[in-house]
């Protein structure tokens, strides 16, 4: 069985192809699909195969899909995402591989959001292809807030419009993990899973864990999306940007990231990091 990791020198495809090889899976069954060659220097250094694989540019898909048995498709980052989601969606379907794995964003079929948006229809175009897929709903990653509980060390706030929203965040760790093991078994297939932390906590519990973590008060502001989106452009993003991200502090208001019901730890086989823990390791990885 080859394993294809698709965006696999980007934070998450690095961890996953780790959670692999810890798993027993040989060097030599993992191919990583990376955009540029050069960055996967140290993954072919392990024996890990590297191949060019580029969303956008489906005549590097066909040669990356060639002999591989299933594939993780780490959702992309380009403007226009899923047309690229597509192109790879299409070229598992005509190498004729077992199995895709997505990693989907949380509750795009229950609440509407922009970042949802392209999720979700990247989940229909894989369930029209007739590929036999795996769809591993991501949470929110706790580095995203990295740069959150950064800022905090010079102003002592965490702003954000979420109200007393819950987030259900994991380590990025966590998620790689859960996606390998879908990647080897056979336990989900067909199956469509929402992935969160053991422990679903509100902004006030991320400035307490800013506090513990950078160690000075940290205190949670909370701000309407149009009070954020306005900071958001005085601070030099323009209108669009600015909306979008505003737009996603309104989705968690609205509950996208509010559930967990313990799937991430059954799969992963042990307790989710908890939010200290991987807001204290991703700060000492920078």
């Amino acid at each position: 069985m080859t394993l294809l990791v698709t965006a696999a020198s980007g934070h998450l495809g690095r961890l996953v192809i780790d959670a692999l090889l810890e798993r027993g899976v040989s060097a030599s069954d993992i191919v990583a699909g990376v955009r540029t060659l050069a960055k996967a220097d140290d993954l072919a250094a392990r024996g890990v195969g590297v191949v060019e694989l580029d969303y956008s540019r489906p005549e590097t898909l066909a040669p990356a899909f060639a002999s591989v048995t299933r594939v993780l498709l780490i959702s992309g980052t380009d403007a226009d995402r899923v047309a690229g989601h597509r192109n790879v969606i299409d070229a598992a379907r005509a190498a004729g591989v077992e199995r895709l794995v997505y990693t989907s964003a949380p509750r795009v079929d229950e609440v509407d959001y922009a970042l949802g948006a392209d999720h979700k229809a990247t989940e229909a175009a894989i369930a029209a292809s007739g590929v036999e897929a795996t769809i591993l709903r991501h949470n929110w990653y706790t580095e995203n807030y990295l740069d959150a509980v950064a800022r905090a060390t010079e102003t002592g706030e965490i702003v954000a419009a979420v109200g007393e929203a819950l987030v259900a965040s994991a380590s990025r760790r966590d998620y790689a993990e859960a996606d390998a093991v879908a990647l080897i078994g056979d336990e989900f297939r067909g199956q469509t899973l929402e992935l969160g932390g053991d422990v679903a906590w509100d902004y006030d519990e991320l400035a307490r864990a800013a506090s513990e973590v950078v160690g000075r008060p940290v205190t949670y502001t909370s701000v309407s999306v149009e009070q954020l989106t306005a900071g958001l452009q005085a601070a030099g993003l323009d209108a669009g940007t600015a909306a979008f991200v505003a737009g996603i502090d309104d989705a968690i208001a609205r509950g996208a990231l509010s559930r967990t019901d313990g799937t991430l730890a059954r799969i992963i086989g042990r307790p989710t990091t908890p939010l200290v823990e991987g807001l204290r390791a991703g700060l000492a990885a920078r």
